[in-house]
């Protein structure tokens, strides 16, 4: 596997990493509260890393292949909400997942 290839995947995953850790900072009771509970704090850091990591990953992988690779956080984003947040998972977000999942696979093979 490229590098490029691996930095891209380590920066979707610390992007998924913080997107959760903001979701879990998401509950309190204001906005300042939220602002500065470590849930958000430590999602913006690695959310912030995510982006510098893609940054990267675009020095050899086009934009126009990389970013729409990125739709697999989509999937994640779906699962843990469920799994994690107990967020519901309807017949048509499983429907929606695996048009997603076609559409990465496919861009993985052009």
């Amino acid at each position: 596997m490229n590098m490029f290839w691996a930095v891209l995947g380590v920066a979707i995953t610390v992007s998924m990493a913080g997107q959760t850790l903001l979701k879990a900072g998401a509950g309190r009771a204001s906005f300042m509260e939220q602002l500065f509970d470590w849930h958000t704090m430590l999602g913006l850091v690695l959310y912030g890393g995510a982006a510098m990591l893609y940054i990267i990953a675009l020095r050899r992988i086009p934009m126009s292949v990389a970013l729409p690779a990125t739709a697999v956080s989509y999937i994640a984003a779906a699962l843990i909400g469920h799994y994690l947040f107990g967020e519901s998972l309807s017949l048509v977000h499983v429907a929606a997942i695996g048009l997603i999942a076609a559409g990465v696979a496919l861009l993985a093979l052009a």
